[in-house]
């Protein structure tokens, strides 16, 4: 949007004096002016942050400034994250506020209220010998999937029934009616160029590279954030490099596809993973298979802009609130009562939320002479993600303020207060098991993630070394075991008794998956 409004459109002014682009009669359109050739230098924009992102992951980048993010730093980011988009979802809830409030009851009731409510059928045999496990928390592992059921089904009642329940403007109501998919095709693959190649200027360079680094400190937040929520370890380096290669390559083949948008991690998906405390990576690829389906169908995908935009402001409200606390949560590990602390978060929280109000209000200030640098400018004074990482991490790292005081000697374990019932596992092996290569990975590309510039995309060969020595104490553990007796009933070398099997916890019990 900030590029669209720098530029110079070629087109008729109407009585207000208002610029108005002419509609390009053909998907090849290339004239000056046109929307179609604004949708290419934004197609450009992303085409340059994919570059820009796949660059930071490759070379490691991400993954060194990730580990020198501390608590003072964390902290303040994953609030503003979920603070700065109060505004769209006050917009979203106000086409209707009774449907907004009805999702935010039924997720905060089932997330919250009946979370360890477990239905009896709703269990499983194991694979191994006849047993079954317990039932898992059915309302909370739905506690997102069916609110929104159950609302959409209402206001799709309401409109059957021709009552008014929805109050949109004249633009949101055309919109809503452009996107009509009676007429879509059912199948209909996209390709490069189809809606023109992506157009390179100074001002779509300026504006990816501003993509780039928003989007990478946001998905870095996604990624703390994913592992918090789910009680996972520390984020190592190659991890998060990881994905925001992945990320990259999505917007580059966003960028060449036509689209105005990139891709990124969602807050709102890691935060719904938070509410659900499932976490799995078959889910996270099965929803990617579907996502791929939708694409190649415009009938079904155009059944997701029938979505009222009340349910998109309850799921904003909902899930960004989590966002918001749990980067409170991270002031425990802090001395927040130090003056330096105080300073810190106050200052870069208070600017993350006045440098954009006052740009939005007046851009016309930030003017150097040079459209593609203010368009730098103004594209990144305008993200509060953005000034809060800026502004924390720079403060964080250059005032003076003793190791306990910055909380870097604390552990930043997901589960604190539960250290004695880890795993047996070291963290470093919870690390590895957690954000470690799928194993079909680990066999296709044996050597070559050792070379440059893959190498800082896999785990080190410390880690690897820790993990095949885990391997091998447990192989060697179950090679003693008797048949139907499990490994962790063995005695202690040099006890005569035997241990109990460790009961997992009521918060512990829905993770019963690999955490994505």
């Amino acid at each position: 949007m900030v590029l669209s409004s720098h530029l110079s459109l070629s087109a008729s002014t109407n009585r207000n004096g208002t610029a108005v682009a002419s509609a390009c009669p053909a998907p090849h359109c290339t004239i000056a002016g046109s929307r179609a050739a604004s949708l290419r230098e934004v197609s450009g924009a992303v085409l340059v942050s994919g570059l820009i992102q796949l660059v930071l992951g490759v070379s490691g980048t991400c993954g060194w400034a990730a580990r020198h993010c501390g608590p003072m730093v964390l902290a303040p980011t994953l609030s503003i994250i979920g603070l700065s988009a109060y505004k769209e979802a006050a917009f979203f809830c106000s086409t209707n506020w009774g449907v907004a409030l009805l999702l935010m009851f039924l997720a905060v009731t089932f997330s919250q209220h009946l979370g360890s409510c477990r239905l009896p059928f709703c269990a499983w045999p194991q694979a191994r010998g006849g047993s079954t496990e317990p039932p898992v928390p059915t309302l909370r592992t739905f506690s997102v999937l069916l609110p929104f059921a159950v609302v959409c089904i209402v206001c799709a009642i309401l409109s059957h029934l021709h009552v008014p329940w929805e109050s949109l403007d004249l633009a949101m109501a055309q919109l809503s009616w452009a996107n009509s998919t009676f007429h879509a095709p059912w199948f209909r693959i996209p390709y490069a160029g189809e809606w023109g190649w992506p157009l390179l200027t100074l001002r779509a360079l300026a504006a990816g590279i501003a993509m780039a680094i928003g989007c990478s400190m946001n998905s870095v937040g996604c990624y703390v954030l994913c592992g918090r929520l789910l009680r996972a370890p520390r984020l190592p380096p190659h991890a998060c490099n990881r994905g925001l290669c992945m990320e990259g390559l999505g917007s580059l083949l966003a960028g060449l596809l036509g689209t105005p948008g990139g891709t990124a991690a969602s807050i709102a998906n890691t935060c719904a993973a938070g509410l659900t405390e499932a976490g799995s990576r078959p889910s996270v690829q099965v929803s990617a298979l579907v996502c791929v389906v939708l694409g190649m169908s415009p009938r079904l995908a155009g059944l997701l802009t029938r979505i009222p935009l009340a349910v998109h402001g309850g799921v904003l409200c909902v899930t960004y609130a989590v966002a918001v606390g749990t980067g409170i949560s991270y002031f425990q590990y802090a001395d927040i009562d130090s003056g330096r602390n105080i300073f810190i978060v106050g200052f870069a929280m208070f600017m993350a939320l006045l440098v954009p109000r006052w740009l939005g209000t007046a851009p016309a200030h930030l003017a150097t002479g040079w459209v593609p640098l203010d368009l730098l400018f103004l594209s990144l004074l305008m993200v509060p993600v953005f000034l809060t990482g800026f502004l924390s991490f720079f403060l964080e790292n250059t005032v003076s303020g003793t190791v306990e005081e910055r909380g870097l000697l604390s552990e930043l374990a997901p589960q604190k207060a539960g250290a004695g019932n880890h795993h047996p596992r070291g963290e470093r092996g919870e690390a590895s098991h957690a954000y470690g290569l799928p194993a079909g990975l680990r066999r296709l590309l044996p050597s070559s993630c050792k070379a440059f510039p893959c190498c800082f995309l896999c785990p080190g060969s410390e880690e690897e070394e820790e993990e095949k020595k885990e391997e091998g104490s447990h192989a060697a553990e179950e090679g003693t075991a008797a048949p139907g007796e499990e490994t962790h009933l063995l005695p202690r070398p040099g006890s005569g008794e035997l241990q109990p099997a460790r009961r997992p916890s009521e918060m512990e019990m829905p993770m019963w998956h690999t955490v994505a």
